[in-house]
């Protein structure tokens, strides 16, 4: 029996290598997920804690399990023809929650199925969900920290995710979001919840917590580092000691948890000390005079076998497509004389093309005259497949201090794109008395996309029947001048857009 679990194991990571793989590269390289390494022994702990139930139950195996492999494969055959690695690992945790069904059976699967859905927590996120909640984060960490800072007797000034103190600007960058306490408390938080014995609302409580106690203590962070640098300089916002104090916030917010678990081990009819509330303990020895029985290897797990070497045996023989990258014109040779309009190219500063991770991009003002003036802003990649692509200016435009008064879809008059007319995202942003009007779509592989999760489906399934993920992102903004006129400033981006989009149609594919 254990020869085959072995085996079925070899078969499980040669099947799904390259998303192991991809897993194991993020792991390294980002902080966020560092714990992943963890969350496999976690979860063969949680099993083996369950030994003596498991010893007791006759595995019968189920012919669900095998629905659930299958399922499983079928994602897998998806993600692989698409190159999309989270499709994959995903896939991967489904046919393990599989073949212990096939195994065990529902009854003998049950007590291990929360231990196995653990597992869900070491794959990493999609960058694009990761980069709108980071964006999302960062302004409301910036907005509590600085409140924060004031409660000291600070003068402080906040504009989108940048805090001035006035002597110095501290900007809370994307490493300050607080996705680094986010995922592994919430691991933490889940470890915690299933071992506590108690309510299921206290255990949904003690999860669900960690996610507001990571935020606010992100925030008090960055206001006592705020405090700090007013009042000893900029390099206790550096270094070693910006460092420590993460690490410090960390174990705080895991402190919180346990004095929440405290709380509610007092609340309600069963109130119990902590160390009673939780199961730590280790699974008792076998009897020496139980009945031993040998367990025979279900049928259905050895149908689950023969699907696993189907599916090795079909990968190998899976043509790898490489991605079809069609011609296109770099940017470098755009035009900056568009109508009536002259342009001025600008550049983007290299901390923040780190973060894009672009391969293409044009950022000009293009001027009518003094009071006309309008920036287009095109970014393109050549390749979405790695988790790269275009952030939506929803989410990055309050990290420059604007704030969105208005946004709504759009159709541009008279301007058409293939067939089709134009439509976009129109919003107002607002900083002080300055207001924008701000045009954006996404262009991606011969369609005009204005919702971003429709851009993730697209992506997924041209890469599964086309072979490319390919695609740009478009923003036109217009400067308004002091008591300009919303309604001009749409009639002059219209004008713009319809020159510009006959241009861009060289240089974005199609």
């Amino acid at each position: 029996m254990w020869a085959v679990c072995l085996a079925q194991a070899a078969l499980l990571g040669v099947t799904f290598y390259v998303g192991i793989r991809e897993m194991v590269i993020v792991w390294n390289t980002s902080e966020e997920f560092s714990y992943g390494y963890l969350i496999p022994f976690i979860t063969f702990f949680m099993i083996w804690q369950k030994k003596n139930i498991l010893e007791k139950i006759e595995f019968t195996g189920s012919w669900v399990g095998i629905l659930v492999v299958i399922l499983g494969l079928i994602f897998f055959y998806l993600g692989s023809l698409s190159a999309i690695k989270t499709v994959i690992q995903y896939a991967l945790v489904i046919v393990i929650v599989g073949l212990a069904i096939s195994f065990m059976g529902w009854r003998g699967a049950r007590p291990i199925l929360v231990p196995l859905l653990f597992l869900l927590f070491m794959i990493p996120l999609p960058n694009f969900f990761l980069n709108n909640l980071s964006s999302q984060l960062q302004l409301i960490s910036s907005l509590l920290g600085v409140e924060v800072t004031r409660l000291f007797g600070v003068s402080v000034h906040l504009e989108g995710n940048i805090v001035d103190l006035g002597s110095f600007k501290l900007q809370v960058v994307e490493a300050c979001s607080g996705l680094r306490y986010l995922f592994p408390l919430m691991s933490l938080s889940f470890i915690c919840a299933y071992i506590y014995q108690g309510a299921f609302w206290k255990r949904a409580l003690i999860f669900l917590s960690s996610m507001p106690i990571t935020v606010l203590m992100n925030s008090f962070r960055i206001g006592v580092i705020g405090v700090l640098v007013e009042y000893w300089g900029i390099a206790q916002a550096q270094g070693f000691l910006h460092d420590f104090e993460g690490w410090a916030i960390f174990m705080a917010c895991f402190g919180i948890i346990l004095v929440e678990m405290w709380i509610l081990a007092k609340v309600g009819g069963d109130r119990r000390a902590l160390i009673d509330v939780f199961n730590l303990g280790f699974p008792e020895p076998s009897p020496v005079n139980a009945e031993v029985r040998r367990r025979k290897l279900p049928k259905q797990y050895l149908v689950a076998g023969t699907l696993l070497v189907a599916a090795v045996v079909s990968s190998h023989f899976l043509v790898t497509r490489a991605e079809l990258h069609p011609q296109r014109t770099d940017f470098a040779s755009f035009p900056l004389k568009l109508g009536d309009w002259q342009g001025r190219r600008d550049t983007i500063e290299k901390i923040y093309l780190d973060v894009l991770k672009l391969d293409d991009y044009i950022l000009a003002d293009f001027a009518k005259d003094r009071t006309n003036i309008i920036n287009l802003y095109a970014v393109y990649y050549a390749s979405q497949r790695a988790g790269e692509s275009a952030h939506s200016p929803r989410s990055c435009i309050p990290g420059g201090g604007w704030r969105i008064q208005s946004i709504a879809s759009h159709v541009v008059k008279g301007v058409m794109v293939g067939s089709v007319p134009l439509t976009v995202n129109r919003l107002v942003i607002q900083k002080g008395d300055t207001k924008q009007l701000v045009y954006y779509w996404f262009q991606q592989r011969g369609r005009i996309i204005t919702n971003e999760y429709i851009v993730k489906w697209y992506l997924f399934w041209d890469a599964l029947t086309r072979n490319r993920t390919d695609g740009a992102m478009v923003r036109l903004t217009a400067f308004l001048p002091p008591n300009g006129n919303i309604g001009d400033a749409d009639r002059e981006l219209e004008k713009f857009a319809g020159i510009a989009v006959g241009t861009l149609k060289n240089y974005i594919p199609d």
